[in-house]
């Protein structure tokens, strides 16, 4: 796995597991650095290789009145502010074609979202940026399914991509995590668990998707026992009141015990 390889990342050989975390989106530069502030040092004294995470528009959104952004450029600008600052790398979403060779300008990781997944054009646009690519897994897909998309990444001469489970449809308000899938996309790529959206409970009626964040821990201990090469957790100081996602975020307090936990199951692990 070649996370050497992403400017900025520290940590690299440290045999942990690797983290992407941050906020679901970006609401200003002060609470970006707010996060970002609190995260790094617990990863810098767990030895995490830590990946900042925050969205710079967010499009799939279940009301037409739901928080979408602050403007593209400002919040990339945002993101490139966190990368500078604190010495660490980037990752954010992109939705269109168009977003690829605007985001690479800004971040270090590209990540499709798990309902756009299986359109080529933009998994094409993002794997010919160079960037890392991380692809969800679709909800709708089974873990076998992902070799295909990994394979669309690697046919444009880009060998960076991840893939990242985050839960499967179960119903039409709840979300899955099928454990076995890990091992099954380690044959095409990194893996990474996204412990905070499989967790979402989506289609309310109210229009605003819910969460089960007294979970969190469950699914990201279950996750590091089944081999998981990287997690995936958006975190905020005040998810009650965050615009995008609060109902399933990890709260920034719990941070640190959660992490401190995961990295003795990963030590467990690699003792074996």
């Amino acid at each position: 796995m070649q996370l050497s390889r992403i400017p900025k990342l520290k940590h690299s050989d440290s045999d942990n597991f690797f983290l992407l975390a941050g906020p679901c989106a970006i609401e200003g530069e002060d609470m970006a650095l707010r996060i970002a502030e609190r995260i790094v040092p617990i990863t810098e004294k767990l030895q995490i290789p830590y990946v900042f995470k925050g969205s710079f528009k967010k499009a799939n959104r279940s009301r037409i009145d739901s928080f979408t952004g602050i403007g593209d450029e400002k919040a990339l600008k945002i993101l490139k502010k966190v990368s500078d600052t604190f010495g660490v790398p980037t990752v954010t979403d992109i939705h269109e074609v168009s977003d690829a060779t605007l985001a690479a300008e800004y971040v270090d990781v590209l990540q499709i979202p798990a309902f756009l997944v299986r359109q080529t054009d933009l998994v094409v646009a993002a794997a010919n940026t160079g960037k890392v690519v991380n692809l969800k897994k679709g909800q709708f897909m089974s873990p076998e399914s992902m070799q295909h998309a990994v394979k669309k990444v690697t046919d444009c001469q880009n060998e960076q991509v991840w893939v990242t489970d985050r839960g499967t449809m179960f119903g039409y308000q709840d979300m899955v995590v099928d454990f076995r899938g890990i091992p099954t996309m380690k044959q095409f790529a990194p893996v990474v668990l996204d412990v905070t959206h499989s967790l979402q409970q989506p289609n309310q009626s109210s229009g605003v998707t819910g969460g089960r964040p007294d979970m969190i821990s469950t699914i990201a201990r279950a996750g590091i026992a089944a081999g998981t090469d990287g997690l995936f957790i958006e975190t905020h100081f005040d998810p009650a009141n965050a615009k995008s996602d609060g109902a399933n975020m990890l709260h920034l307090d719990h941070l640190e015990k959660l992490l401190t936990d995961l990295t003795a199951i990963r030590k467990t692990i690699n003792g074996l």
